[in-house]
């Protein structure tokens, strides 16, 4: 990964703190008056799910609010209800409370201040700041220029104040076609920054809106509509992401027209982008749509929903944030990197049970049919407070199809003809033979116990095993299905083709429908989290589980070649 945050070192108490650049602006603006407090948002669009990147926005806003001891505000930008949904706007609220961020009773919508949009549009028509264009979409984009060349001024631009508040007012009411009449902020249209070239802040748009209804037949551009809700609000500093620094111009354009006292400032931070994973939204919803995936919570997907039911959790991915930084340079982090947070998270939380995810019989034929020992077992090594279980020990178990060769290469130290191994947190057993299926697959293997191994006796163990296996019993076993995830896209050829196509891996899951786990599992409800010995971190899913049929989603495998860097 590669990180270019900027930062500075400040000590408090004999504590080096570190202050990323955001940080460093807001002190100075505290400190030298332009604002008395702080207050920040989230503005999402609700045109689909949240996904990662979402979410280092939303921690970094509302961080800087609790840091600060001010306020966060969540606001959805609803200025385009042809691509919005009240699906969206529920998903949204729902990602964003459960990452922690605080907003209270603070839910607004754009939609909420149309009126007053509407107001300041008049106020700029009525000071020579806005006119009526009758232009086309593709007139007005070709009469732009280039960024060597100025735009040429639109027909429309010296109509007089009367005709614009008439012709905006017939906008409004519904007697203009859609496409037919925009309204264009008059600056200049031989400005260096294209943005500033006369852009459209109202459009005609015949459309039922999700929260407004029937009311509204002209709605506002982002630019336009964006700086004057963070303005409503008392928005301080409008912390965006860097594809809006050439927009910051305009910005602050319309909150210096429209006369707003102590206007916001906007500051702008490098997006977080991940390797070899589907982040933009309209990839998301292609492969949503093409029914690639089961919808936009789907566990292969990093949507902040998918992560949350395959099993990542807020903490780790406010790590994962932290470790990447807030930078002005772009740089991509790596998903492995991910993956480490969830393991930091989860290890010392979560109990670690025993699971045969491809199972094996395993009959230990000189133990006693009519015989079942309950032995103690830690439920994590790593941490005493997560206490004790019983587990029942028995004459016939399961093991992992892995932990049987017929014919071993050198180095294996599991079971073999001939082998001997320790159960854990039970009895040496030794490897006697091995029965197959009429396809020719092993099904059974059959062993032998020594009575004078078992662990936890406090005896000193006859001799010693290089291979330790885990185990089920059978008869308790609680019967599973688990899935096994990859990445969804082929990392070998990369997300994206030229053509803009996605590299599908069509192995990104495999499904196992008779796993055996111990019988500490039963009652086990969605979202439960468990680590299964040697296997990885698994929860429970959240929509196909049930108490007849448990189904686990892998959160992420045990082993990883990513290092923390120093």
């Amino acid at each position: 990964m590669e990180n270019t945050q900027v930062q500075d070192m400040e000590e408090k108490g004999g504590e080096v703190i570190s202050r990323h650049f955001i940080q460093r602006e807001i002190d100075k603006d505290l400190k030298e008056g332009v604002y008395d407090h702080v207050c920040t948002r989230f503005p999402p669009e609700p045109n689909g799910y949240l996904h990662i990147g979402h979410a280092k926005s939303i921690i970094l806003n509302s961080s800087l609010a609790k840091e600060y001891g001010g306020k966060f505000n969540l606001r959805f930008d609803d200025t385009n209800p042809t691509k919005e949904k009240q699906e969206f706007v529920e998903s949204i609220k729902r990602d964003v409370e459960w990452l922690g961020a605080d907003f209270g009773d603070r839910i607004y919508f754009a939609s909420d201040y149309f009126d007053r949009m509407y107001e300041g549009a008049i106020k700029l028509i009525k000071k020579g700041k806005a006119y009526v264009s009758s232009l086309s979409a593709e007139q007005i984009s070709a009469t732009r220029g280039s960024f060597s060349e100025p735009g040429t001024d639109d027909p429309d631009r010296d109509r007089s104040i009367e005709d614009n508040l008439r012709l905006f007012e017939s906008m409004k009411n519904g007697e203009v076609e859609d496409g037919a009449m925009v309204l264009r902020a008059k600056i200049d249209m031989a400005s260096p920054n294209i943005n500033m070239r006369d852009p459209v802040i109202y459009r005609v748009a015949h459309m039922s809106h999700h929260n407004t209804g029937d009311k509204w037949c002209i709605y506002p551009m982002y630019d336009y509509a964006h700086p004057v809700e963070d303005a409503i609000e008392g928005i301080t500093h409008s912390i965006c992401t860097l594809e809006f620094e050439d927009h910051r111009p305009l910005y602050d354009w319309v909150v210096r027209e429209l006369e707003f006292e102590n206007p916001p400032r906007q500051i702008e931070f490098a997006k977080l982008y991940l390797t070899n994973v589907v982040t933009g939204k309209r990839y998301i919803k292609k492969l949503v749509e093409d029914g690639t995936v089961d919808g936009w919570d789907d566990p292969r997907l990093v949507s902040i929903a998918a992560l949350k039911r395959r099993g990542f959790t807020p903490e780790a991915i406010r790590m994962f944030i932290e470790l990447s930084g807030i930078s002005k340079s772009q740089a991509s982090s790596d998903y492995a990197m991910l993956e480490y947070c969830v393991r930091e998270d989860l290890k010392l939380k979560k109990p670690r049970l025993m699971a045969a995810i491809d199972p094996i019989k395993l009959v230990i034929d000189n133990y006693p049919e009519d015989q079942t020992e309950m032995l103690t077992i830690p439920n994590n090594l790593e941490n005493e407070a997560l206490g004790d279980r019983q587990v029942p020990f028995e004459r016939e178990l399961y093991i992992d199809r892995d932990d049987f060769m017929e014919e071993p290469p050198k180095k294996y130290y599991r079971l073999f003809v001939g082998n001997e191994v320790r159960l854990m947190n039970a009895y040496f057993v030794t490897c006697t033979g091995f029965e197959k299926d009429e396809d020719g697959r092993v099904g059974v293997v059959h062993c032998t116990y020594d009575p004078e191994t078992k662990q936890g006796t406090g005896k000193e163990m006859p001799r010693k095993v290089k291979g330790t296996i885990h185990w089920v019993p059978a008869k308790e076993a609680v019967k599973a299905t688990v899935r096994l995830y990859e990445n969804l896209v082929d990392e070998e050829k990369g997300v994206y083709n030229e053509d803009g196509t996605m590299n599908i891996n069509p192995d990104s899951v495999k499904v196992m429908d008779n796993c055996m786990i111990e019988p500490a599992i039963a009652g086990a409800k969605p979202y439960d989290a468990f680590q299964f010995v040697r296997q990885g971190f698994f929860n429970v899913d959240c929509h196909d589980s049930s108490d007849d049929n448990l189904v686990f989603n892998r959160i992420v495998s045990l082993k990883s070649s990513f290092k923390l860097p120093k």
